[in-house]
């Protein structure tokens, strides 16, 4: 072996070049000689991985196989070979320059380090498109874990690369790092509390990939499209991208519609604010003419009809309105909107129906509708709400009612006149 390393070197000292000369083109010449055979080596195992993992992927029934060549892992994992053959050329080319071996050596180990990350890095990117394949784990958020495995690798690295360049065991690095535990904390923080929470998002399934949610401090409302380590992008429906700190969801308090897309219907919340000077009882003629009404004649046959029994038994004098029992018209038109609600084709007659008197307010009685629309579609549900809500404010003053308005120019402009 001592004989091919000095092979150029006795060449040179023998047509006259002087020693210092002769062992640093000694060390050029072996050095361009192993740069060749490691660059051939790395071509030709590089090749031949490729084409057996491309085989391999062809007659396989996965996908696995295909997403490791996408992510680059056979071609990673074909440099080990070079590396390994280039450790063992430095002490045959550096063997006149101690020192400078030493530096080389360390250096490749580093190397070997970084190369190990990068195989890490990139099987790890191939389980976590393997695993947003697999419908079971599709919207979990599975690139909070990568990322954490990730952070442990690199940590890891940088220990035994620090160690290879200083000499310092790990171990007494280790130690050290105790004491400053309160420092790393603090650098840390935003990754360790992003850890925390992504564990408990996925334990306790707040939130998925896919879901919709409303984040009002954040100004999100949107699905969500990634959940890391640190962040949650949210995709909102003006197609702008909000990103919330993980941990935020665990902190802050959100909307997840998740239950309501799971569910059998969308829900319907929203009242009509009758004018109160508006509201009176009905006299038997304004009752009769009401009772044109198809969905609510019957209705109003039974009811009339109890009333009268009632008043009679008791001997009620009618004289006044105000004595006995007497409809109204913001009874009776209660009555109607639930019957137009319960026959309304796209309302989903399993959920809850109903039709309320809220508190009185300074804007007028609310009579709200509490309804679900069997079509959870945000545009088809906003037309079944704005139909039913078209049909019953026009349907309002043939009870004798009013929808409560704050004034406007025409009101002042009528009052003048």
């Amino acid at each position: 072996m001592n004989n091919i390393t000095h092979l150029v070197y006795d060449f040179l000292i023998n047509i006259g070049i002087t020693e210092t000369s002769a062992k640093y083109l000694n060390m050029i010449a072996l050095l361009a000689i192993a740069l060749v055979i490691i660059f051939i080596v790395d071509y030709i195992v590089r090749r031949i991985l490729m084409s057996i993992s491309s085989r391999i992927a062809k007659t396989s029934k996965t996908n696995f196989d295909d997403i490791l060549i996408t992510n680059k892992v056979p071609r990673n994992i074909a440099h080990i070979i070079p590396l390994l053959i280039a450790l063992e050329f430095i002490p045959i080319v550096l063997i006149d320059f101690q020192y400078l071996e030493n530096i080389i050596e360390k250096s490749l180990q580093v190397f070997a380090i970084i190369l190990t990350l990068w195989i890490v890095r990139s099987v790890l990117n191939s389980l976590k498109d393997y695993f947003k394949t697999l419908p079971s784990l599709k919207d979990k958020p599975i690139d909070s874990y990568i990322q954490v495995f990730m952070i442990i690798a690199w940590i890891t690295g940088f220990l035994f690369a620090f160690a290879i360049i200083t000499g310092i065991p790990v171990w007494r690095f280790l130690t050290g790092l105790g004491a400053a535990s309160a420092v790393i904390i603090l650098v840390f923080k935003d990754t360790i509390m992003g850890f925390v929470a992504s564990i408990q998002v996925s334990v306790n399934d707040m939130v998925r990939i896919g879901d919709w949610i409303t984040f009002e401090k954040y100004g999100a409302d949107g699905d969500v499209t990634e959940i890391t380590l640190a962040t949650v992008k949210v995709k909102n429906f003006d197609n702008t991208i909000t990103t919330i700190p993980t941990y935020a969801l665990i902190s802050d308090s959100f909307k997840n519609w998740r239950g309501m897309t799971n569910s059998e219907g969308r829900r319907i919340k929203r009242a009509l604010n009758i004018k109160m000077d508006s509201i009176k009882y009905l006299t038997n003629n304004e009752i009769t003419k009401l009772k044109d009404i198809q969905l609510i004649s019957e209705y109003l046959e039974m009811r009339q009809e109890k009333i009268n029994t009632y008043n009679s038994k008791n001997t009620i004098d009618k004289k006044s309105l105000l004595n006995g029992r007497n409809l109204t018209n913001i009874g009776v038109f209660r009555k109607y909107a639930e019957e137009y609600i319960n026959h309304h084709s796209a309302i989903n007659k399993e959920m809850m129906i109903m039709v309320r008197q809220l508190a009185p307010t300074t804007q007028g009685l609310p009579i709200e509708i509490y309804a679900f629309s069997a079509d959870k579609r945000w545009e088809n549900y906003e037309y079944v709400m704005a139909d039913i809500f078209d049909h019953l404010l026009a349907a309002v003053p043939y009870f004798n009612l009013e929808i409560f308005e704050l004034p406007n120019n025409s009101s002042f402009k009528n009052s003048i006149d």
